[in-house]
């Protein structure tokens, strides 16, 4: 899976968990919108879009597109 593919997932409802660092994190939608979260502490980032969530969300002040290469899902 390529980063346009994951966009193009999480846009039809998908969600994803991938890991950065041993950490565990989870995209996910609902009604009210979209979700980067942290698991261990249950951190979570909101957003309205799916291209707000990849544009904006960050983890430890990068967004997912600059970790692509070093996230494992």
């Amino acid at each position: 899976m390529d980063y346009e593919e994951l966009k193009e997932r999480v846009l039809m409802g998908e969600e994803f968990q991938f890991y950065y660092h041993n950490e565990s994190y989870w995209i996910s939608r609902n009604d009210k919108g979209f979700y980067l979260t942290r698991v261990k502490d249950s951190n979570s980032q909101a957003f309205k879009t799916a291209d707000e969530l990849f544009e904006n969300g960050q983890i430890e002040g990068k967004t997912i597109l600059v970790l692509w290469n070093e996230l494992d899902f």
